[in-house]
């Protein structure tokens, strides 16, 4: 991998899916920034586990993605840190699912203010310190529900199809200083998120898949990997779909 020494910011790093992310990008001896939610206390294990995988420094920040003084104040002081920002994954989610006609306009905003408005933030903060070194990379996760949508999940969906469109728009407006900015779209993967559908619900999702099984966290830290890599640098605004053939 060609992270060696490159300062990787991941968002909901502190468990699932960033986790996973964090430790592949750390075993390329990336430089990892956890940002989650979370209190760094509680995020000392994953650290441990960055600096185990081969991290030459790994740190925990708490962070509301939603907050833009938050993020202004924290994506700086990273910056202080470690000395440069190089790649940025976008992974903190959250769902609110509802039926469109039962849905409440505070699950809507809940899941819009993480999603996306998040999103729109961190590459927003972020990319200036990329444009002034004059390389990055952006992988923002976003979901199969964004690409085809899923009932019950109105606002899930609408969330992830918009980082769709943020990540093509600034993989148009970056590429002129070597920034990249690709997005990677899971299916159905086995976390925290997932563990507490109904078996019914997962015996559906596993019709649908060609692949007949659930992914893992891994899958997804794997396709973050190949857009976060120096040899990936001609491959701007796309999306990889890690879902087992669920989405063709």
């Amino acid at each position: 991998m060609g992270v060696k020494n490159r300062v990787a910011l991941i968002t909901g790093g502190g468990r699932g899916i960033g986790r996973a992310i964090a430790l592949k990008l750390a075993a390329g001896g990336a430089k990892i920034v956890l940002l989650d939610v979370l209190d760094p206390e509680k995020m000392a294990k994953v650290v441990e586990e960055c600096t185990a995988a081969g991290a030459p420094l790994a740190k925990g920040y708490k962070l509301d993605v939603t907050n833009e003084q938050d993020v202004e104040r924290v994506v700086d002081q990273v910056n202080t840190d470690f000395g440069g920002i190089d790649i940025l994954v976008n992974n903190a989610g959250i769902t609110r699912d509802d039926l469109l006609l039962r849905m409440e306009v505070s699950a809507w905003d809940a899941v819009i203010n993480v999603n996306l408005k998040g999103t729109f933030l961190m590459c927003k903060v972020a990319a200036r310190y990329m444009i002034r070194s004059r390389r990055g990379r952006i992988v923002n996760i976003a979901s199969v529900s964004g690409l085809v949508g899923n009932p019950g999940q109105a606002n899930y969906a609408a969330s992830k199809s918009g980082v769709l469109g943020l990540t093509k728009t600034v993989a148009r407006e970056l590429a002129g200083r070597n920034v990249t900015a690709n997005a990677v779209a899971p299916g159905f993967i086995e976390t925290d998120m997932t563990a507490v559908l109904p078996a019914e619900v997962k015996e559906k999702f596993m019709q649908t898949i060609p692949l007949k099984r659930a992914g893992q966290p891994e899958d997804v830290a794997q396709a973050v990997a190949f857009f976060a890599d120096d040899d990936s640098a001609y491959i701007t605004g796309q999306t990889i779909a890690v879902d087992g053939g669920m989405v063709m």
